[in-house]
């Protein structure tokens, strides 16, 4: 089975993979400092709560925009799994997509790995929304080409700056309320944040489509852990995949480990 990371700024998603099939998932957070030690612990963990073996690891995958964890995270998996050196998959792997942007070296692991997997898995033009830390629109071609996008403030990253701001706003849990006008104060953040976030969204990917560089009409797809919840409210999305970026991770581990056994 292959193991794979996508490790975000907030969380870290863990997808474990058979015949590109995904059997398992995870999340942890990102923003706690961990040793390889600390690491190899917990996923040995996660995956025997979960009934799976340890030694089912195979070989693991690693997309990752935070440096700090790679390193611990990548000898965690060598030192516990007993695996190789795990693949980095970067804006330098040698992936079939084309960075079409000023800046290819400075995109984001997540977002390159998005590409590859929305043009191997629809084969259209597409925009890929990625709901995290920051809410990505990542504009593909249907030949893997990443033509550039927007990135704005994540929705979980609003609601805790318009908290953490205002001192009379309390936290307040991200669920969708029943009215846009609120009866209470958290219900009004609710409202603010959740139906905002979703006409933002609705927004921007029309600004998207009028600029689009292609006649086909991309679809748009929705991912990362808020996509469920926003599939909702968003009047935009074509299709929810939570697990897109897990899954171009896999596709990515495909190829390039088929292409260093050929060489």
């Amino acid at each position: 089975m292959i193991l794979v990371f996508d490790v975000g700024n907030t969380e870290l998603t863990i997808g474990l993979f058979s015949d590109s099939e995904l059997r398992g998932d995870w999340r942890i957070m990102t923003d706690v400092a961990r040793t390889p030690d600390e690491f190899g612990v917990l996923l040995r963990s996660l995956l025997t709560a979960s009934e799976f073996p340890v030694d089912v690891v195979d070989d693991v995958a690693i997309g990752s925009v935070v440096p700090r964890v790679t390193n611990p995270l990548s000898e965690a998996c060598k030192r516990y799994f007993r695996v190789g050196e795990p693949l980095i998959v970067d804006a330098r792997s040698p992936l079939p997509i084309r960075l079409d942007v000023d800046e290819p070296l400075t995109v984001g692991a997540d977002r390159l790995i998005n590409t590859l997997a929305a043009s191997r898995m629809l084969g259209r033009d597409a925009i890929v929304v990625d709901m995290g830390t920051a809410t990505t629109f990542d504009c593909t071609t249907s030949d893997g080409v990443f033509l550039g996008g927007v990135i704005a403030p994540g929705i979980m990253t609003s609601a805790e700056t318009l908290t953490r701001r205002t001192s009379k706003l309390p936290a307040t849990e991200l669920a969708i309320p029943s009215r846009v006008i609120g009866r209470r104060t958290e219900e009004c953040i609710q409202a603010g944040v959740m139906f905002g976030a979703a006409e933002s969204i609705d927004g921007i990917v029309r600004r998207i489509q009028k600029e689009w560089p292609r006649p086909e009409t991309p679809v748009v797809i929705a991912t990362g852990g808020l996509a469920e919840t926003m599939g909702a409210l968003c009047r935009s999305f074509d299709r929810v995949e939570p697990h897109l970026t897990l899954q171009g991770l896999e596709i990515a581990h495909s190829l390039l480990r088929r292409a260093s056994r050929a060489i």
